[in-house]
């Protein structure tokens, strides 16, 4: 699958550097150049790319204007490349695959174009998906109902009760009220706001038994509920910290940065 790609920032030599960090990827195809917003607005609308390379600091329309300016269509992937640190958490707001700093850091880049190969795998299975539901929905509506339900038990076979045995007790614990939970070896902390309770599970083996729609690792030994997050703090290098509901403060490493995005989309 080739990635047509649009590339935006004011300075010329910053599109000729990225664009020779590009090169070793054979299914990245740059198929435009834009120097400001104006061009970058009118250049997606007309080209449709599927990855937009886009400077935040650019004279007139920024690059959160362009983003904006574009999302009366189907917009593309987003990647902010910039030199200013404190934009991080409007590039994760923008719900942008990822936020490279000048110079671009080639391990980086790598990384990245990982992740925005797997967001295009995802889109094109669920865009996929959806046109086989409507095509079944007007030939085959027992089919389509049967896929349906299909999907409904997918999404019930994750655990909505706990038990834990804790300190001699069992504790049936309702996984809504989970606020986040880390390991310490073979045992996870799960924190449940006002409480704090210690299960004998590896975090693989609870990370299957729980929706991973609303349950997200954000570091090597956090698992964070999505819906318990009421703000993104920004930290240094990349990294940030989650707010949840009882004011505990969660750090999201630098490998975990897309799953913020995908918090604030």
């Amino acid at each position: 699958m080739t990635i047509r790609t649009i590339l935006v920032d004011d300075e010329k030599l910053a599109i000729q550097g990225l664009q020779l960090r590009l090169e070793p990827y054979e299914d990245v195809e740059i198929i435009e150049t834009c120097q400001n917003g104006r061009e970058a607005i009118r250049a997606i609308k007309t080209q449709k790319p599927d990855l937009v390379f886009l400077d935040i600091q650019m004279p007139g329309f920024d690059g959160f204007s362009v983003v904006q300016g574009v999302m009366e269509i189907d917009p593309p992937l987003f990647v902010f490349v910039t030199a200013y640190q404190e934009h991080a958490i409007r590039a994760f707001e923008a719900n942008a695959v990822n936020y490279l700093m000048k110079p671009v850091d080639e391990d980086k880049l790598a990384d990245t174009i990982e992740r925005v190969r797997q967001r295009l795998a995802e889109k094109k299975s669920s865009d996929e998906a959806d046109k086989l539901r409507n095509v079944l929905a007007e030939v085959a509506p027992e089919a389509a109902e049967e896929m349906s339900a299909e999907e409904g038990e997918a999404a019930g076979r994750y655990e909505k009760l706990i038990n834990v045995k804790d300190r001699g007790q069992i504790f049936r614990v309702e996984v809504g009220t989970i606020e986040h939970i880390e390991a310490a070896g073979d045992y996870m902390c799960i924190y449940t706001g006002d409480n704090s309770l210690i299960l004998r599970e590896t975090m693989k083996d609870l990370e299957r038994r729980l929706d991973p729609r609303k349950f997200q690792r954000v570091h090597r030994s956090t698992i964070v509920n999505l819906d318990q997050v009421r703000q993104v703090r920004p930290h240094t290098n990349g990294e940030c910290f989650l707010v949840l509901d009882s004011g505990a403060e969660v750090k999201v490493s630098r490998s975990y940065r897309d799953v913020v995005a995908r918090f604030v989309h």
